[in-house]
């Protein structure tokens, strides 16, 4: 709350400044100014040193002084689920979450965040992009919204439980309180859950005083790095979701003001965002599930989780009926996932 303060009086006060500076009529200025740009990432501190940190030290340091990208964490200027409009509006200049949690204004937001059963590993993301077709799909519907442009999308974690009491049925989810993102929620609510939209922050103390049972928003590797494997006691390893899809955007004017040659530099950095998470993520579910100390495992049997498996391809042809645009993305899901299980391994295994 301290930094929106802080950052609503700075703004009044560039605005008062340059106000007076044209009204005196001040002289020409030659020398060029840097470029600075406010960036909010919908993860919080501990997390945003893995998720998009690197990246934007990187940015800042190779961009030699011509442009300086202002990091802030979740909820921190702005909340999560207000950040597409104050992008749109100019109040920030970028943003990296998902589509879904920032409710932005477009069909294919559903497919932000977990759509269920979408993936089933983290690499999936990228070649659905940048293969499959989803590329073109994002930047289509992005661009029918006025004042913000879609940058790129990439993969993070797997969708997992993390909770105080253990799952071990389909039972065990009935009426239990979970924080997780809007589409999850919609799905998982078909089972009993019961889904708790909070601001992030607010999440491992909701565990502590009871207001939540669990959290379906991130695999363990996440439950290690914010506190959360401190306030939960068993992590369920039958997962809703291969990986969590989020993206970058910008402020359509603060994006074409920019130079091509940092335009392109920015790319870059996104790509090594994306490239950092792949290997930080996949590396960590795996170790901290055989290795970590804090949360004992879980499992449904398969029996029980192929219903769920079932259900979820129900929902997609829901989702499909919304749009024609949604529709052409659900068969691209059908189509790549078709393909997966027909080469099998190490592509897929078991059940599509």
């Amino acid at each position: 709350m301290t930094n929106r303060r802080d950052f609503l009086k700075k703004a009044g006060a560039a605005g008062i400044a340059g106000a007076s500076v044209a009204a005196i009529g001040a002289p020409a200025v030659h020398a060029k100014s840097k470029i600075k740009w406010r960036l909010q990432t919908y993860a919080g501190p501990a997390l945003a040193e893995h998720v998009i940190k690197p990246s934007i030290d990187a940015f800042n340091k190779v961009a030699n002084g011509e442009m300086e990208i202002e990091l802030y964490f979740a909820d921190q200027l702005v909340p999560t689920g207000e950040l597409f409009r104050a992008m749109q509006r100019g109040t920030i200049d970028a943003v990296q979450s998902d589509d879904d949690s920032i409710a932005a204004p477009v069909d294919v937001a559903v497919f932000g965040g977990y759509f269920p059963f979408a993936t089933r590993y983290s690499l999936d993301v990228p070649v659905l992009f940048n293969e499959w077709g989803l590329n073109e799909i994002w930047a289509e519907a992005y661009g029918e919204v006025e004042g913000v442009t879609w940058l790129s999308a990439g993969a993070w974690d797997p969708c997992h439980f993390a909770t105080k009491a253990p799952i071990k049925s389909l039972a065990d989810l009935k009426g239990k309180r979970v924080f997780t993102f809007p589409t999850a929620g919609r799905f998982l609510s078909r089972f009993g859950v019961v889904p708790v939209t909070l601001p992030w922050e607010d999440v491992e103390v909701a565990m502590q005083t009871g207001e939540l049972d669990g959290i379906a928003w991130s695999g363990i590797t996440e439950d290690y790095t914010v506190g959360w494997a401190d306030v939960t006691s068993y992590f369920l390893t039958n997962n809703i979701s291969g990986a969590w899809c989020g993206s970058y955007f910008a402020n359509s004017e603060r994006w074409n003001e920019l130079p091509e040659h940092l335009k392109a530099l920015f790319k870059l950095c996104m790509d090594s965002s994306h490239y950092y998470r792949q290997h930080w993520y996949w590396g960590g579910e795996a170790k901290l599930r055989t290795k970590g100390t804090k949360m004992k495992l879980t499992s449904i049997p398969d029996s029980e989780w192929d219903t769920v498996e079932a259900e979820a391809l129900k929902f997609w042809d829901e989702i499909a009926e919304t749009s024609p645009r949604c529709k052409r993305v659900v068969e691209i899901f059908k189509a790549y996932n078709s393909s997966m299980q027909k080469a099998g391994r190490p592509y897929r295994y078991g059940q599509a």
